[in-house]
């Protein structure tokens, strides 16, 4: 099972993830992303998908043409655990 970050982890974590947001509630963080159109939206999309099933983490996600905005927790702890941040870095790695 995670073990939810403690304020500190989670703050310096944040620091190394420019552009994701803390919510407080839910206990997340989030991104949006915007593209050329849908077609490159939903591109990265499939390849988040394959990278979140390969580390066993899913996004909470929302599509619109070509925004896409991904939010990030872990439910097992009820909150913000490595796993999250593991996910927002690849997810960084795959954007770039």
């Amino acid at each position: 099972m995670a073990t939810e970050l403690s304020p500190e982890e989670r703050d310096e974590a944040l620091t190394q993830l420019p552009g994701w947001t803390w919510l407080a509630e839910p206990k997340a963080i989030e991104k949006s992303f915007t593209f050329k159109d849908f077609s490159q939206a939903f591109g990265f999309m499939t390849r988040v998908a394959l990278a979140a099933e390969s580390q066993n983490h899913h996004p909470d996600w929302s599509n619109v043409y070509s925004r896409v905005t991904i939010r990030l927790s872990t439910h097992d702890c009820g909150g913000l655990s490595g796993r999250d941040i593991r996910l927002a870095h690849t997810i960084d790695t795959i954007v770039r």
